[in-house]
């Protein structure tokens, strides 16, 4: 068994396949981005910041679901499978070895959900921190923000688009970032 790496987080977004009120027949919730920033635990540096587009097996990228997302069907189409994604993040980003982070439960059990269902190996290891709890109970909040509203309470700016995977995990790094006293968020 290898040993867990501390040096730094893995934390990632996922956006999936959605539409305007219930999944149509014969369809399922999917991913088609898997947004990934790596926090450097000691400086609070993100030196990693990806986008692993995720072709659907299942579904379709709906009109809602590209208003939402800025994700087209055409671009999700050209992904790549969800399989590979998996093991990319296992072999590039050590995921199976390293604490992973995300904002709020919905991406762990996403993951949790889609592996089950493809027979694909769960790509995390054990350790998963939400951050979106975190930050409530650090600022001794009554009740958990999204990440935009996080971002509003910190002073801080969203950058890039919201519901895009790969910005989304770039913003929750820097809020993890404060939480930790590190880097350019450390004022949280």
């Amino acid at each position: 068994m290898a040993r867990l790496r501390l040096d730094r987080i893995l934390v990632v977004d996922v956006e999936a396949t959605c539409w305007d009120g219930p999944a149509p027949e014969g369809m399922e919730s999917e991913i088609i981005e898997i947004g990934l920033c790596e926090l450097d635990v000691a400086t609070g540096e993100r030196p990693v910041r990806r986008s692993l587009m995720v072709r659907p097996e299942h579904s379709t990228v709906s009109p809602f679901c590209t208003e939402l997302t800025t994700i087209t069907p055409e671009q999700a189409a050209a992904g790549i499978g969800f399989a590979e994604a998996c093991e990319i993040l296992r072999d590039e980003h050590g995921a199976g070895h390293r604490v992973w982070a995300s904002w709020g439960e919905y991406d762990r059990a996403q993951f949790t959900r889609q592996s089950s269902a493809t027979n694909i190996r769960y790509p995390f290891g054990t350790r998963h921190l939400n951050v979106k709890n975190l930050y409530s109970l650090m600022h001794s909040l009554d009740r958990e923000l999204g990440m935009a509203g996080a971002l509003s309470h910190a002073g801080l700016s969203l950058e890039g688009t919201h519901h895009r995977g790969v910005d989304d995990a770039w913003n929750i790094a820097g809020l993890l970032a404060g939480l930790l006293g590190r880097g350019a968020a450390h004022s949280l």
